[in-house]
């Protein structure tokens, strides 16, 4: 995760977001995600995983860590005009939450 900032640097800039409205939409002060971009403050784990759904990411590609896509493969169909690239993002996302919770020994509830 040594490198963290710098993607979640590049991914605000893939994102078309300035600084300011990736705080905006994450909850995270402007000030705390410009020293988090510099390296000068670790993120945490929740804010990491807030910005990767702000910038259309998934934790794995922030941090660096082994990825969900690497370990999974599904199937998809899609109807109704559906982006097939937005419903995989989406999969991921939720794919890499469920695998942080379990690392962190949080159950998974219905």
């Amino acid at each position: 995760m040594a490198d963290v900032g710098a993607s979640i640097e590049r991914a605000r800039a893939a994102a078309g977001l300035s600084q300011r409205a990736l705080a905006d939409q994450t909850g995270i002060s402007q000030p705390t995600l410009s020293r988090i971009i510099a390296g000068d403050r670790v993120a945490k784990m929740p804010e990491i995983m807030t910005i990767a759904w702000a910038t259309g990411h998934t934790v794995a590609q922030l941090t660096g860590l082994e990825t969900v896509a690497d370990r999974v493969e599904f199937v998809a169909r899609a109807t109704n005009d559906c982006d097939m690239e937005d419903m995989r993002r989406s999969l991921l996302h939720f794919l890499d939450l469920d695998d942080y919770l379990d690392d962190q020994a949080i159950p998974a509830t219905i």
